[in-house]
């Protein structure tokens, strides 16, 4: 704490922020006032009038850090150049949408073609920008990228971040990894420890820049209404990035369909932002008209909802890219996916599985079982008769699932009969609903994903038994029904510990192929083994038709004092030459025929690896040096006046 008096244009701390003095104005009887804008970056601009000696935590930052620049002097004539022309080069770069600062920023690998969403945004007035390109091309790349760079170049303030439940992580890990930026997740926990350090009264969307939310909380109003309020009408230098952004269509084809939740909070949000970034490699699902009111959420000065979408409005805005695309114009990375199609009689050695198979049994008695009890309900509700429909419509997808869990959920259908058979349990009444989470699929969006496989099991557990209480009648128990689910009990309870019938077919077909691949292994050793034994013998034969031919010049050489050793020497120099000569040489060979023809005759992309040129250098060699061994020792024994009788 300190008393000295601020002047205006000192910076200030007090009551746990940052200020900029204002005018000041002194009163020593009374105490002086100081005017003070907010500096921190969730506040920025707010005006506090405070008097001054009252303050209890109150210091002026010029007093310390402020003091000390300038105290080392001036800078280096290079130094200072240095830092002008970055000046200049960061000035230039805001305002030349050509140039690019984001990709020297991150620490990534960046390929050319992710660079082609940042220039199209560049050039717009206001980046409403869809980028649809295919799963596996780096989206989350191209986003981080276009929001880095609006960053720099002060386009934008504000990033908010909109995704499923499960991909939440890994968006704050890739942003802040490779851009540097860090995320807040908006969740209850957030908002919670906000409350906690600044009251109930503060709106947690102005504690921070840069914000991740789900798409289910987007729907909460607890969520979305603050959003609101902090946007306003519209919020300069902000950007929406919405990820998987089809789930903001209207699923219906018709001109002016209901808009599910997810539609209706996107909508809502949307215009608010200066910017908006849309992710999605499924961008059109089938109807034009859903097509048209996607495009509208993103851009509503140059779509209509129900007017068919302009292809020059809609190149403004897209970015479409295939891995087909890429790989026509030479894109490395993007191998063709060949799809072969398997013939289970030629790998199992059988047509179908037994009709005695666990699965096929009880997928026959669960459609037997589905008939009798309909019959039996033939005075039901027609809500009773829905909710047995969608009940067995789970039971068999738990069968298609595993025989484990289709028993799990049997055993409690069976158990909630029986209380009801018995009459343990009251009929619910008619309004009874089931919880409509029970019919869907977990899916990596569901916030059902999180959760562990012994909860998820018990969700299920209770909404079968839901599900069974809501198609119960008052008609009497049938033997018939009984004797069903006691059958496909026992049979459920006796195969559920067994191995799943697709795990043994996938099991069989995963030996059988390994059989092949070994087959195949040892199929190329013994081709090698040949090559090198033929490869040594020809080298062999050549010494030796050599060593026979030479034998005149040899005898000459050693009767003009030559030792044996090095007449061995010589030739197993040659062969040495021969054997790097061989290695290089066919490894080049053999590397520019596999660059060549192997997309072109098995689809694969080949790319040089030197390491294997150590390799064949070194077998060539040892291969060369071995097989020309006993050739050189037979030129090294010759009798020079031998050689010389020889005509």
């Amino acid at each position: 704490m300190t008393d000295t008096l601020p002047a205006t244009g000192q910076i200030v701390r007090l009551r746990s922020r940052t200020w900029l003095v204002g005018p000041v104005v002194e009163d020593p009887g009374h105490g002086s006032t100081v005017s003070l804008a907010c500096l921190d970056d969730d506040n920025q601009g707010e005006e506090l009038n405070v008097v001054w000696d009252l303050e209890l935590d109150r210091r002026i930052l010029s007093e310390e850090a402020w003091k000390d620049i300038g105290k080392k002097g001036f800078d280096p004539p290079r130094q200072f150049a240095a830092f002008l022309n970055t000046l200049r080069w960061n000035c230039v770069t805001a305002t030349n949408p050509l140039l690019f600062q984001s990709p020297f920023r991150a620490g990534i690998r960046i390929d050319p073609y992710q660079l082609e969403p940042l220039r199209k945004a560049l050039l717009l007035p206001r980046v409403n920008l869809f980028i649809a390109d295919d799963v596996g091309l780096g989206k989350t790349i191209e986003a981080g990228l276009i929001a880095s760079e609006l960053l720099l170049r002060r386009r934008v303030r504000d990033i908010v971040v909109t995704c499923p439940p499960s991909m939440l992580l890994q968006w704050k890990d890739e942003l802040e990894n490779r851009f540097g930026l860090v995320f807040e997740i908006f969740d209850r926990a957030y908002m919670e420890r906000i409350r906690r350090e600044r009251g109930h009264s503060v709106n947690a969307w102005e504690t921070f820049p840069r914000f991740l939310i789900s798409h289910k909380l987007l729907i909460d109003e607890t969520y979305a209404a603050p959003l609101r309020n902090w946007l306003d009408n519209l919020r300069p230098g902000s950007l929406l990035i919405c990820d998987e952004a089809h789930h903001a269509a209207p699923a219906s084809s018709s001109k002016y369909a209901i808009d599910s939740q997810i539609t209706k909070a996107v909508r809502n949000l949307a215009f608010r932002f200066e910017h908006r970034l849309f992710l999605s490699a499924t961008p059109h699902n089938g109807h034009s008209n859903s097509f048209s009111a996607l495009l509208e959420i993103l851009d509503r000065e140059r779509f209509i909802r129900g007017v068919k979408v302009v292809k020059k409005n809609r190149e403004d805005v897209m970015i479409r890219r295939l891995k087909d695309d890429l790989r026509a114009i030479g894109v490395p990375g993007f191998p063709e996916r060949v799809v072969e199609q398997i013939n289970l009689p030629e790998v199992l050695g059988f047509d179908r599985l037994p009709d005695d198979t666990p699965e096929l049994a009880l997928a026959a008695m669960l459609a037997a079982y589905r008939n009798q009890r309909l019959e039996s309900m033939a005075a039901a509700t027609k809500r009773q008769r829905t909710h047995f429909e969608l009940l067995t419509t789970q039971l068999q997808q738990r069968l298609l699932s595993s025989v484990e869990a289709f028993a799990r959920s049997l055993r409690v259908h069976k158990k909630t009969m029986e209380r009801l058979w018995a009459k343990e349990t009251a009929l619910p009444a008619d309004n009874a609903k089931v919880h409509p989470g029970l019919f869907q699929a977990v899916d990596a969006e569901d916030d059902r994903a999180n959760l562990s496989v012994q909860d998820l099991d018990q969700l299920f557990d209770l909404e079968t038994e839901r599900a069974t209480l809501a198609s119960a009648t008052d008609s009497a128990p049938s033997a018939v029904e009984r004797k069903m689910l006691d059958d496909m009990s026992a049979i459920a309870e006796r195969a559920r510990l067994l191995p799943d019938a697709k795990v043994v077919t996938i099991t069989q077909i995963a030996d059988a192929q390994i059989k092949i691949n070994r087959m195949m292994s040892n199929l190329s050793l013994m081709f090698l083994v040949i090559i090198i034994f033929v490869g040594g013998a020809s080298i062999a034969n050549y010494m030796y038709a050599n060593v026979y031919e030479r034998r005149r010049e040899i005898g000459t050489l050693m009767a003009l004092g030559a030792s044996s050793g090095l007449v061995l020497r010589i030739f197993m120099l040659k062969a040495l030459i021969l054997g790097v000569a061989g290695g290089v040489g066919g490894y080049a060979i053999g590397t520019v025929l596999a660059v060549i023809l192997g997309p072109k005759l098995a689809g694969v992309i080949v790319l040089p690896m030197p390491m294997l040129a150590l390799l064949a250098v070194g077998v060539s060699v040892v291969l060369a040096l071995a097989a020309s061994y006993f050739p050189a020792r037979r030129a090294a024994r010759l009798d020079p006046c031998a050689t010389f009788q020889e005509v």
